[in-house]
């Protein structure tokens, strides 16, 4: 989308639109979080339907990212959550305050330099996302296998079923993380380190 006619007169607001409607055609009823940060380029607190704020890391955290090799069928899994909530809303609504309550959790452990803090957060949301079904057996292979060697903490991430699984790491962990996804059977891998700018990403621990 920056690739238009004259992208420097295009704000990053501007630009999260545009591909929050070409998401609607292709996931029918996406979140917004994916485009939104992709838009600013830099990390941000989000909640659907306000502004959002631009986080700053007081210090930076490395993530390490495998993806599954499985294409995630996020429209699928979205319809799949929503006729479980139509079913039974008040367990749906439950788990779902429960994440609402861990993700401002995190926040303050973020802000805080908590990172052990916040990998038991990363797990405890694994396992609401794995209650509302969005979890699949290759994704919690690679979870228990970033865990297994060391990582605070894992979870899925985006649509699930598929997709990317990301892991909270120190330095000393993230070769022997990234080995372990790749043994666990992930596609891919690479390093992130989130700071208070756009993430510097590097490939295998390079």
């Amino acid at each position: 989308m920056r690739c238009l006619p004259r992208p420097g007169s295009r704000p990053p607001a501007v630009v999260s639109k545009i591909v929050y409607e070409s998401e609607r055609i292709y996931h029918g009823t996406p979140s917004g979080i994916d485009n939104t940060v992709i838009a600013y380029g830099e990390p941000i607190w989000f909640v659907k339907g306000q502004a959002p704020e631009s986080f700053a890391p007081p210090a930076p955290f490395l993530l390490v990212i495998a993806d599954s090799g499985i294409r995630s069928p996020t429209k699928e899994t979205v319809g799949d959550v929503r006729r479980g909530w139509e079913s039974d809303p008040q367990r749906y609504d439950g788990w779902f305050d429960e994440i609402a309550d861990l993700v401002r959790t995190a926040r303050t452990a973020i802000q805080a330099a908590a990172w052990e803090d916040l990998g038991r957060l990363m797990d405890a949301n694994q396992q609401l996302l794995a209650a509302l079904g969005v979890s699949s057996a290759p994704l919690e292979k690679l979870i228990l296998a970033a865990r297994g060697a060391g990582a605070l903490g894992a979870k899925l991430s985006g649509g699930g079923r598929g997709g990317n699984v990301i892991a909270l790491v120190t330095p000393a962990q993230v070769n022997r993380v990234q080995a372990a996804l790749l043994a666990a059977g992930a596609a891919a891998v690479l390093a992130t380190v989130v700071d208070k700018v756009a993430p510097v990403t590097t490939k295998n621990g390079d």
